[in-house]
This record gives structure tokens, C-alpha cells and sequence, in this order.
């Protein structure tokens, strides 16, 4: 449902309309195809990432994984970011794969990371350093298990697994909370956005 050309309803009540943070669920062709152009993003970013810098950014104990910025643009364009975030970071770790649980979980953890984001979009700054926290505690809390070598000196004191929650949950708040922000401004100003939306772009009331 739109309250105006190219912009969807922000929902006042989660009852009357279901969904993560009131936003209603929909898909048409032009959300698919915006799913898609995020999925391929985020793979087309890590991939990139992965070869020009290295794996370990990417997989390892210290995943900076700079495609995640696009979680904290929920927070704009909604379901459609949510969705091609989440089937962009499987395709990802299915692409390298070191586990199952890290094409399951890695997946679910955006996913998650996402759906806050869109909660707390009234709250910029605390949506995008909130979404860092479930990458941090899911991936982070399993990640050990295929990296279990010593942590950095500076975690050294934590058990293995606690040092990857705070290696990882690092990372994500650099990628989401700052980089992802920083983003998510600059195509929320009015220059940017308006001609997007003119020509169909939807974007969630409260996200621009």
C-alpha cells in the first residue's frame, strides 16, 4: 500500500498491519527486482573483497566484511534490502564454504541484523549499531569452531569463543554502525532520494 507515489505506508500498528516494525510484507516484480540487484551487490562486494585483500576479511577471525554496510540501508528500502542481504550472504558463504553452519547461520544472523534495523529505523545511529550486535553474537559464537587458533593479544585474556564475539562484533559495528550509516545518510538526503523516488523507488515513511 502506498500513502503517496513511490513510498510505502509506515504502518501505525503491527495488528492492523503484520510485519517486522508494522511494515507489511509484499513483494511485486519491482521489489524482487531490487532483492536481487542487493544480493548481487553483496556477493559481486565480498568476492571483490576477498581476492583483493583476502580471505581472512571475509571468513575469518576478523571478518570485515564491508558488503554489510548494505544492512543499515533496511532502514530505507525495507523488506527488499532485508531479503537480498540475507540470500546474498548465502550465496556468499556457500560460494567459500567452510560449514554449514556458516551457510545457515551467517544468512539467518543478517536476516536478523536487518529486521532491527528496520524496527529502530525512527533511531538512525542506534538502528545501524544495533543490527552489528546479532552478526556479532551469531557468527561470532560459531566461527571459533574453524578458527580456533589464539586470539589477539588484547583478547587473549577471554576464553576463544568470547574472543571472536568481540573480534567479530568489531567488525560489524564498523561495517553496519559506521560505514553502513554513513551510507545510509547520504542517499537519505533529499537531492539523492527524491529523484529515486519519482521514479517509483520505494522507500519506508521514517527511513528518508
Amino acid at each position: 500500500m502506498c500513502s503517496s507515489a513511490g513510498e510505502w505506508t509506515s504502518t501505525r500498528s503491527a495488528k492492523n498491519y503484520p510485519g517486522v516494525g508494522g511494515v507489511k510484507v509484499r513483494f511485486d516484480s519491482r521489489d524482487l527486482t531490487l532483492t536481487a540487484l542487493f544480493a548481487a551487490l553483496y556477493v559481486v562486494i565480498n568476492i571483490v573483497q576477498s581476492f583483493s585483500i583476502g580471505n581472512p576479511t571475509i571468513y575469518g577471525p576478523i571478518q570485515l566484511r564491508v558488503a554489510d554496510f548494505m544492512i543499515a540501508l533496511t532502514a530505507l528500502f525495507g523488506w527488499p534490502t532485508a531479503a537480498g542481504v540475507t540470500l546474498g550472504c548465502f550465496i556468499t558463504n556457500g560460494y567459500f564454504f567452510i560449514g554449514a553452519p556458516d551457510v545457515v547461520l551467517g544468512p539467518t544472523a543478517n536476516l536478523i541484523a536487518a529486521c532491527l534495523v528496520m524496527v529502530l529505523r525512527k533511531h538512525r545511529l542506534l538502528a545501524c549499531i544495533s543490527g552489528a550486535l546479532p552478526i556479532g553474537l551469531i557468527v561470532g559464537g560459531y566461527l571459533w569452531l574453524f578458527f580456533p587458533f589464539p586470539p589477539p593479544e588484547a583478547l587473549s585474556v577471554l576464553p576463544a569463543w568470547a574472543a571472536m564475539i568481540v573480534s567479530i562484533t568489531v567488525s560489524s559495528v564498523i561495517a553496519v554502525g559506521l560505514l553502513g550509516y554513513l551510507v545510509l545518510s547520504i542517499l537519505s538526503r533529499s537531492r539523492i532520494i527524491e529523484p529515486l523516488k519519482s521514479r517509483g523507488l520505494r522507500v519506508l515513511k521514517n527511513g528518508g
